[in-house]
């Protein structure tokens, strides 16, 4: 029978087709599925911090997320409505004039593993996008925004402006990041956060709603 450790140990490996066997396994030997939940987020946190400190890289950090994604599809009807998104709702996208993604779905990942929903937006994404979408979903609690091209963080600049107006801006925290981006534009925009990678982004996002 599968033990919460077997349970870390298949993520921190990142066996997605063997994950959704050992979690299977770890709730019929009476394990809460709060706890496996639990024990696949703090596996996640372990693969952040191992990136922060270059001990593994992107591709790595990739497929401990996808087995992670697996391990909570398998879960899911055990949990509680809800449960899987326990830290809250984040709306996410990159900014428009840029169509890079593969930094934002990184991040997008990583925050699902870290305990969110995610309502990812896409590419090229205008204020009035981002404005309307947290109307829509009262219950937002964090807002994205990335952008890989230095024509493109006026934009950011635009939007971040567009939030700031906003009467729920008090109930949000708008994180910023990408390549070109950094802790002083950040504050001038007036943003909450700036995060340079996918891994710090998730460990920020938690202290941001605690």
């Amino acid at each position: 029978m599968a033990t919460l450790q077997d349970v870390q140990n298949i993520i921190l490996a990142g066996k997605a087709k063997l994950t959704p066997g050992v979690v299977q396994e770890a709730v019929d030997s009476g394990i809460p599925p709060k706890d496996i939940l639990n024990t696949m987020i703090e596996a996640m946190s372990i693969v952040g911090e191992r990136f922060t400190r270059n001990e593994i890289f992107v591709p790595e950090m990739l497929i401990t997320a996808k087995a992670m994604k697996k391990g909570v599809a398998t879960l899911k009807p055990y949990l509680a409505e809800g449960a899987t998104s326990a830290m809250g709702k984040m709306v996410i996208g990159t900014v428009e004039g840029d169509l890079h993604d593969i930094g934002k779905n990184l991040v997008v990942m990583m925050i699902e593993s870290a305990g969110f929903e995610v309502i990812d937006l896409g590419v090229d994404v205008t204020a009035d996008t981002f404005v309307s979408t947290v109307r829509e979903n009262p219950d937002t609690k964090l807002v994205g925004l990335s952008a890989l091209l230095t024509t493109t963080m006026p934009a950011m600049e635009n939007i971040v402006a567009e939030l700031n107006k906003q009467d729920f801006r008090p109930n949000i925290k708008i994180m910023v990041g990408g390549a070109p981006i950094t802790q002083e534009f950040a504050d001038r925009i007036g943003a909450d956060a700036y995060t340079e990678d996918a891994a710090t982004a998730a460990v920020v996002a938690k202290k941001l709603v605690s």
